[in-house]
């Protein structure tokens, strides 16, 4: 059987792209293997519907709507390798036949990459984040940090005030903040710490305390530190999308503006492609992506006019 679409990853972009295609009666298969970075959060911050409710809640209602629609089909696992072939693509999961579809979209996301420090690893997604808006409610009016260099170092910084009049800038050492990024810092009421950060204390899975090189400790409740990303799979260059550097991560994948790569019939929605993640916008990237899949695939049986104007 000849798959038209194959949607690898099923979160918040896979899923969506994945209701569009059983929407349009497409034959779509989504290969999954339950790793969203965002499943180590207690909640979704800022999700219209979903606010404050657990990531998995969200994945989990979107298999139970796909459910819905025959020409869907749900698989658990993970693709190791795809190639194209004369008739499209074929995808080796890691159990199971290999698959044969028309289309792929590349949905895997990313993978975040916090700083390697003793302490951190059991607070990630919780008290120690990447990102204030889907962190910044819960932790509003409590002690928090932001661990950055350069410019990061000032943008996390007076980001934070936005939720806490109580913020402090480790720069881990760094020398990078000139006397006027020191002015405005001081001017906004951000403390600068310069001292060696050497580990992070907690308490039931709650941060404590930030411990230095010279062996004092700063008590806080909350750490924002850079987290860039990088991808979760080979499988785009597999296919033969190129990857560039980004803002945020060094191997984002390119896309147009509806969302093909330079391999025909491989597309790319959500944190694989985007300059900045966020589950709001990979739910519109996917419903993006998969109408103008159905429309490449009407081009193809009838001759609809594409790409679309």
């Amino acid at each position: 059987m000849q798959w038209e679409c194959a949607v690898v990853g099923a979160g918040a972009a896979g899923l969506s792209a994945a209701l569009v295609l059983g929407r349009a009666r497409r034959r779509t298969v989504v290969i999954d293997a339950d790793e969203q970075s965002n499943r180590v959060s207690s909640v979704i911050g800022g999700l219209l519907g979903y606010d404050q409710r657990p990531p998995a809640e969200l994945y989990a209602a979107g298999r139970r709507e796909l459910a819905s629609y025959p020409s869907v089909e749900y698989r658990h696992g993970t693709v190791r390798s795809g190639r194209p072939v004369d008739s499209g693509f074929v995808l080796e999961p890691d159990d199971g036949d290999p698959i044969l579809t028309k289309r792929v979209l590349l949905a895997t996301g990313m993978q975040y990459c916090p700083p390697e420090l003793p302490g951190l690893a059991e607070l990630w997604g919780t008290s120690v984040f990447q990102c204030p808006f889907c962190h910044g409610w819960e932790m509003r009016d409590k002690r928090l940090a932001t661990m950055a260099a350069g410019e990061e170092a000032m943008h996390s910084a007076l980001m934070l005030r936005g939720w806490s009049d109580d913020v402090v800038l480790l720069t881990d050492g760094s020398t990078d903040l000139s006397p006027a990024d020191v002015n405005v810092l001081q001017s906004a009421n951000v403390t600068i710490d310069d001292r060696r950060v050497v580990e992070l204390h907690s308490d039931n899975g709650q941060l404590t305390a930030i411990a230095f090189a010279d062996g004092d400790r700063l008590v806080r409740d909350g750490l924002l530190v850079e987290a860039p990303l990088r991808q979760r799979s080979p499988l785009a260059q597999q296919l033969g999308a190129e990857c560039t550097p980004g803002p945020l991560a060094a191997d984002t994948i390119n896309i147009d503006e509806i969302h093909r790569t330079v391999t025909g019939g491989v597309f790319a929605a959500g944190d694989v492609c985007s300059e900045q993640p966020y589950v709001a916008g990979a739910i519109a990237a996917g419903s993006k992506a998969a109408m103008i899949i159905v429309q490449s695939l009407l081009a193809d049986e009838f001759g609809l006019p594409y790409p679309p104007t």
